[in-house]
């Protein structure tokens, strides 16, 4: 039987809704893996409950940090299964999957409803991804998320609902494969890996989201507050309004970094447009 170390970090499929104060962590999800007699079946199971936060608390120095805990805990381990909230999970999963150069599986998991609510999901996505991290077909993929009996790769995969069981998907791509009760099952391949192993990251970066009408203040206050990258999230193949560029000029005269990313879920930024803000 292969030996899964499982590693809480917190989110809703720890969670227990108080009343008068709403969903909140509960500290429970331990004791209960400990219980769960399926999860005794499916591997040798250990868990360290390294924390226990809501996701949009984690940031990149925590993922950074897990990331260094993963890559010294995989040795002792056949797979690493991480609980974590929905929130982030796709940030916190993409990053591992940047700096791990790990060729064993690394399963990401959460739940949708918290631990007292009626038809939750947490129990089968544990089951789920620790399956996952047990199958030999699973190694060499990189960082992957395992909710509601599919597969996905850190890469590709976003949340696409605010509540729904079926979250998250791999727009464009589709699922990499799928939990079945007697068998994993993988549809498909992923075409390339990229890993950048780094003893230190950089997190005075600011993200700025464009939309219409929009003027160059947050590129001015990213500019006044000495950020090291700027990255601008612009529409279609990375285009932005006129009236930003002045700023985007500016920063790049100051010596930052700015980097164009698009609004859209698929397809590339392309340097393809010749008006003024296209890209």
């Amino acid at each position: 039987m292969r030996s899964i170390l499982i590693i809480l970090t917190g989110g809703t499929i720890g969670m227990r809704n108080v009343e008068n104060t709403g969903v909140v962590p509960s500290h429970e999800l331990e004791d209960f893996l400990h219980a769960f007699p399926q999860l005794a079946k499916a591997a040798e199971v250990d868990v360290l409950d390294w924390m226990d936060i809501p996701s949009p608390w984690m940031t990149p120095d925590l993922m950074f940090e897990l990331a260094q805990l993963v890559e010294i805990k995989s040795a002792d381990y056949d797979g690493i299964v991480i609980t974590h909230g929905t929130d982030t999970l796709e940030e916190t999963a993409y990053l591992l999957d940047l700096v791990l150069n790990c060729s064993k599986p690394i399963v990401f998991t959460a739940a949708m409803r918290n631990f007292a609510e009626l038809g939750l999901d947490g129990p089968r996505n544990i089951i789920g991804a620790v399956r996952v991290a047990s199958n030999y077909e699973s190694a060499d993929k990189g960082v992957l998320i395992v909710m509601n009996d599919e597969i996905h790769p850190a890469r590709e995969v976003v949340k696409s609902d605010t509540s729904k069981v079926n979250t998250f998907m791999s727009l464009g791509y589709g699922k990499l494969g799928m939990v079945d009760p007697d068998r994993i099952i993988y549809e498909r391949n992923l075409s390339k890996r990229e890993s950048f192993w780094t003893e230190r990251i950089e997190t005075n970066i600011d993200l700025v989201k464009l939309g219409a009408g929009c003027d160059g203040r947050y590129i001015e206050a990213s500019i006044a507050n000495d950020a090291k990258a700027i990255v601008l999230e612009g529409f279609g193949r990375g285009n932005v309004p006129k009236s930003v560029v002045p700023a985007i000029k500016k920063a790049i005269e100051h010596g930052i970094v700015v980097v164009i990313a698009s609004r859209a879920y698929t397809g590339r930024v392309m340097s393809e447009y010749g008006y003024e803000g296209g890209s």
